[in-house]
């Protein structure tokens, strides 16, 4: 499989360069807006974007506390954008509301092509073993009768949502590779909003199969996390109800981002803040729900190249469809 392009670096330089940000720019309780001078006077607030629809509680207290985190190093106030869809945290930051934000591989490469090179990919999670990527996954329920992709012919299937990677996209690109065109492959599309709301609504009955995401492992030694395994952990669901009958990837972690019109010192305090993180604190990385041994690599436009080239092709297609009247 092809996996993507990896920036190498020696683990303790980077380590000692990110300790290194982390004191330089310490600077307690942030600062009144009159106190603030040379580039946290430029910047003047830190607005960090997410996106809460997935996972809300799990995924604010992961933003609080980083909040909390970079508001101290940088002495500068640090607010928390929250969005309940894709397109929130899109447009937020190409509208120049936000700093940083985290976001998919595919709302990155949207963001990328509204707004240039203003936002660039600085980091993303890769696991104990090295893994930076995961899978989307095609599920069933286990009381169906389909067992291979070809079995959904003319049947409803749940995206996630236009803007996800693994919920859309990058399946649907892989699925035309195989010479299977996904809009007229099923007989029927909904979206769902979410990737638990998906496999929610699959139990419900109401998809015959749904789009989700699925990592820690691979489609040959099986998956550990994912959308099924976080429902089933929480109670929502049972994860033998479900059949994963279709697999693509894998593809490039969700990157943190940040606008590059702010002072690069502020950009490399930033990456340092966060990339130290693993290491300064690593009890506190797994109570925010990181895998133990993880941590965030550097990355850069480039490991993206393939999104964004599925991503240019997926609007090629709409804007045909719009043009010769076709139904989405």
């Amino acid at each position: 499989m092809k996996q993507t392009a990896k920036i190498k670096i020696n683990n303790l330089g980077a380590i000692a360069g990110c300790l290194f940000l982390s004191l330089l720019a310490a600077c307690g309780q942030p600062k009144a807006d009159s106190e603030l001078k040379g580039w946290r006077k430029e910047v003047g607030q830190i607005r960090l974007g997410v996106n809460t629809g997935e996972d809300a509680a799990t995924a604010l207290t992961r933003w609080n506390y980083l909040k909390e985190r970079l508001s101290r190093i940088t002495g500068l106030r640090t607010e928390i954008f929250q969005a309940t869809d894709y397109n929130g945290v899109i447009q937020a930051l190409a509208s120049g509301q936000l700093e940083m934000a985290q976001m998919g591989a595919s709302a990155y490469a949207n963001a990328r092509d509204q707004m240039g090179t203003k936002v660039e990919p600085i980091l993303t999670s890769r696991t104990a073993e090295g893994l930076s990527g995961y899978y989307s996954i095609l599920v069933v329920r286990a009381d169906s009768p389909y067992r291979k992709l070809e079995d959904l012919r003319g049947k409803t299937v749940g995206y996630v949502d236009f803007n996800s990677t693994s919920g859309y996209l990058y399946p649907r690109n892989k699925m035309l590779n195989q010479g299977l065109d996904a809009e007229t492959f099923f007989g029927k599309s909904v979206v769902s909003g979410g990737h638990s709301q998906g496999v929610l609504g699959l139990a419900n009955g109401q998809f015959d199969a749904v789009f989700a995401l699925a990592n820690a492992g691979t489609p040959e030694t099986g998956f550990t996390n994912g959308t099924i395994w976080a429902l089933a952990r929480k109670g929502s669901i049972k994860a033998s109800d479900f059949r994963i009958i279709w697999t693509a990837g894998p593809m490039p972690n969700s990157p943190y981002v940040i606008r590059t019109d702010r002072p690069q010192i502020f950009q490399d305090i930033m990456r340092g803040a966060l990339a130290a993180l693993p290491y300064e604190d690593p009890e506190r990385w797994k109570e925010l729900g990181m895998p133990e041994g993880s941590d965030l690599m550097p990355v850069a436009n480039i490991d993206y190249a393939e999104i964004l080239e599925m991503r240019h092709a997926e609007v090629a297609q709409r804007r045909g469809m719009s043009k010769t009247g076709e139904k989405r």
